[in-house]
């Protein structure tokens, strides 16, 4: 039983995580806008360094079809082999993990679970499955950032598996899991978001008689679920994007010393709304992931249910 979680969670999670491909390419896009700003020298007697207007921000349309305009629609598949392993790596073993405690940790005689250990579920589970799957995250966000780089400076990885072993070989093991703090603590929160009020809204529904246990059901408590998630998570997404996407040359300083530098960098310069820098397109590929996963879940797990 404890296998079968993993098969049906790594299902549906590379079904989810392929078919929303190009809104989470078009987040990252979002997210790394305004960043790096050039400065220029104020007038002397000020003594100080102003920020000089950059390009206008994109909306996710905007992002999304400059995208197609610079790279062709497969473009917005940059990065696919990564998120693949990304999903098949941390997804798998979030699901596969959650599944087994559920089970353990669900009451015999009233067959519930309490939420809050819904919750730490989610937390173990997501904390695991994110350590696991950090390389191929770095690898994700680093391909689908490439394109919004001018050619010279782009890294130009052919595949997946070249992003990691040019990582490897250029910035050293430790490179693969960098950010892994701020990955760690998104996944956590992601997974207990996720899957704990998922199962809590679907409870809930069926409890109260709203629906009966069927599609309408699983798309309504799944979309609940993701807008939840996106709420949760969006400013941990924005720091994650850009540490794991700054580039550190030898004999200079690191853009960001760490994550909390990140942040407050991020605040100072851009204010504290930037925490929530692509939300729109975050909610728009939240909501269809989690919509596709838990549905493509509950019909893996019919198909599967007699193994």
């Amino acid at each position: 039983m404890g296998l079968k979680g993993f098969v049906e969670g790594g299902i549906a999670s590379i079904v989810a995580g392929c078919s929303t491909h190009p809104l989470d390419l078009i987040k990252v896009r979002m997210q790394l806008q305004g960043e790096n700003s050039p400065m220029r020298a104020a007038p002397a007697q000020l003594g100080a360094s102003i920020p000089v207007s950059g390009p206008p921000r994109m909306g996710p349309i905007a992002v999304g079809m400059r995208i197609i305009q610079q790279d062709g629609a497969a473009g917005l598949f940059s990065g696919v082999s990564a998120t693949m392993l990304r999903q098949t790596l941390y997804s798998t073993t979030r699901m596969g993990l959650y599944d087994m405690m559920k089970i353990k940790w669900t009451d015999p005689e009233t067959g519930s679970m309490r939420l809050w250990k819904k919750i730490g579920a989610g937390l173990i589970a997501g904390g695991i499955g994110a350590a696991v799957g950090n390389p191929a995250d770095v690898a994700m966000v680093r391909m689908q950032a490439d394109g919004r780089l001018p050619a010279a400076q782009r890294r130009n990885y052919k595949s997946v598996v070249d992003a990691i072993s040019q990582m490897a070989k250029n910035e050293g093991i430790g490179s693969l899991w960098r950010g892994s703090s701020l990955t760690v603590n998104r996944a956590m929160l992601v997974t207990a978001s996720q899957l704990a009020s998922y199962d809590q809204i679907k409870e809930t529904i069926l409890a109260k008689g709203v629906m009966k246990d069927g599609l309408g059901t699983h798309v309504t408590a799944s979309f609940a679920a993701g807008f939840v998630a996106s709420v949760v998570t969006n400013p941990i997404d924005v720091i994650k994007t850009r540490v794991m996407n700054m580039k550190v040359e030898s004999g200079k300083a690191r853009p960001y010393a760490g994550a909390a530098d990140c942040a407050l960098q991020t605040i100072k310069a851009e204010g504290p709304m930037a925490l929530y820098k692509g939300f729109i397109p975050t909610i728009s590929r939240q909501g269809p992931f989690t919509v596709v996963l838990f549905v493509t879940l509950e019909q893996v797990r019919k198909l599967l249910k007699d193994f």
